[in-house]
């Protein structure tokens, strides 16, 4: 590889995190959030083929990752349920439909995280000046609305799909 390419990979990454820390997760204070990063590869063991969830340590353009979100309650009592916001990393898309979580009500935002609804009422004005509905590949954050409390130290898993761009 040469000097500058790898120099422009490592900025490109320390840029990425930097811009993540800069728009970080909001939950209340009683949640700890973890997230976890992972890629699908397909394995053959014992003569079977074998789907297993990897770190997505290093990805390229097209790759699929699935975000997995620990959402830890940190104190010795329950806690009601907790709403917790996730930034749609700026280096991927969003796959339509797949944020899930336990009894959770998903809203996504399209302006920054400054306001939330379901997929059916985002809309954006096109350049032509009218208004269409926004697509899955320009949310910037996603928003779980839990259902249900936190038990003390207990931990309840969010998960979404996204496609490195």
């Amino acid at each position: 590889m040469h000097p500058y390419s790898f120099l422009a990979s490592v900025m490109w990454l320390v840029s990425g995190m930097i811009a993540a820390a800069a728009d970080a997760p909001m939950a209340p204070p009683e949640v700890d959030i973890r997230a976890i990063a992972e890629v699908e590869a397909r394995q053959v063991e014992q003569g079977r083929e074998v789907r297993k969830l990897l770190p997505a340590d290093r990805v390229v353009s097209g790759d699929w990752i699935i975000y997995t979100l620990e959402v830890r309650n940190i104190t010795p009592a329950a806690i009601p349920a907790p709403t917790v916001t996730y930034p749609v990393p700026e280096h991927v898309s969003y796959v339509a439909d797949s944020a899930v979580g336990p009894a959770a009500e998903v809203s996504y935002s399209i302006d920054g995280g400054r306001s939330f609804d379901g997929p059916e009422n985002l809309k954006l004005q096109d350049t032509d000046g009218q208004r269409r509905l926004a697509v899955a590949t320009e949310y910037t954050h996603i928003r779980w609305q839990l259902k249900h409390g936190l038990k003390a130290n207990s931990v309840a898993f969010l998960r979404f799909r996204a496609r490195v761009k």
